[in-house]
C-alpha cells in the first residue's frame, strides 16, 4: 500500500496531480499496489483527484478530515467515521474566541464560520466548497462535526498547538499548514485510520509506504514501514522519517515509487 498526502505532497503549489506523478501511480495500481489518498481535506474535495488516479476503478480507499472518515472511492462506501460531540465543538470554539483565532467547521458540504479571514479564504481555495457565514456559530452548529480548524498567523498559532493539547487532552491536535491548527475527536489521526484500512485488506505494517510533509502526516510517517517526507517538509519534522525525496513541486512522489515500487 502507498499512502498520500494531497497538499504539499502529491500536489503541486497550484493543486495539480503531475504528470509524471499520475503515469507512476497508475504503473503501481496496475502491480497491484494500492494507492490510498490521505488528507486533512473533506471527503468531497478529494474525490475528484482520486477518480483521475483511477482509484475508483482499482477498488481503493480515501482517508479524509486526517483520519476521521474511511471511504471507498467507487461507491463513497463509508467503512469508519468518527465526529466530534457538539459539546466539544462549542468548546473549541469558546477557546479560540478567548486565543483570538478564527474557527471553521464543515457541515453538510459546507465551510462554518462566523468570520472571514485570508486563511478561510485559502480552505476556501484548496477544498472548492462552498462558505457560509453564520451569525452565531454555536447556535448554527447544533450537531456532530467531523472535525475544526483554528486559523491564525502562523508564528501566533504554533505557540497555540501546545496549549490546546494541554487544554483538552481528550482530541487529537496538530498543523496541517502553519496557519491551520487542526482537531478532531481522540484517537483520530492519519495512522490509526491506516491501521484500520491496512487490517482490513491484510496488508502488513511493513508493506505500506506512506508519504507526506506535515505535522499532521507524522504519526502514518512514522507508522509505515517506509516513511517518506517530500523535501518541502516542515523544517522540525526533517529527522522524523526513513527517507526524503524531491519536493511536491518536483515529483517527490514519482521518486518514491520508481525506486521502491516499479524498480
Amino acid at each position: 500500500m502507498l499512502v498520500l498526502d494531497m497538499d504539499d505532497t502529491l500536489l503541486t503549489d497550484d493543486h495539480r496531480i503531475s504528470d509524471l506523478n499520475k503515469k507512476v501511480l497508475l504503473e503501481a495500481q496496475a502491480k497491484g499496489v494500492y494507492v490510498v489518498l490521505a488528507s486533512g481535506r473533506p471527503t468531497s474535495a478529494m474525490t475528484a483527484y482520486a477518480k483521475e488516479l483511477e482509484l475508483d476503478i482499482n477498488d481503493s480507499y480515501m482517508i479524509s478530515f486526517n483520519g476521521a472518515i474511511i471511504s471507498r472511492v467507487k461507491d463513497d462506501l463509508v467503512l469508519f467515521e468518527q465526529k466530534l460531540t457538539v459539546e466539544q465543538i462549542h468548546d473549541l470554539y469558546d477557546y479560540s474566541v478567548k486565543m483570538n483565532t478564527h474557527i471553521i467547521t464543515y457541515l453538510d458540504d459546507e465551510i462554518i464560520s462566523e468570520t472571514d479571514s485570508e486563511f478561510i479564504e485559502i480552505e476556501k481555495e484548496i477544498t472548492g466548497m462552498p462558505h457560509l457565514m453564520v451569525s452565531s456559530f454555536k447556535d448554527y452548529v447544533d450537531r456532530p462535526a467531523v472535525k475544526c480548524i483554528l486559523l491564525k498567523e502562523p508564528s501566533e498559532l504554533k505557540e497555540l498547538e501546545e496549549d490546546l493539547k494541554a487544554k483538552m487532552p481528550h482530541l487529537s491536535v496538530s498543523m496541517s499548514k502553519p496557519f491551520f491548527l487542526e482537531a478532531a475527536q481522540q484517537g483520530i489521526d492519519k495512522a490509526a485510520s491506516l491501521k484500520l484500512l491496512a487490517d482490513k485488506l491484510g496488508i502488513l505494517q511493513e508493506e505500506i509506504i506512506a508519504v507526506g510533509n506535515a505535522g499532521n502526516d507524522l504519526t502514518m510517517i512514522e507508522y509505515a514501514g517506509l516513511g517518506v517526507w517530500v523535501d518541502n517538509v516542515t523544517p522540525e519534522l526533517r529527522d522524523r522519517a526513513d527517507l526524503i525525496v524531491a519536493s511536491n513541486n518536483d515529483d517527490g512522489v514519482a521518486e518514491v515509487v520508481q525506486k521502491y515500487i516499479l524498480n
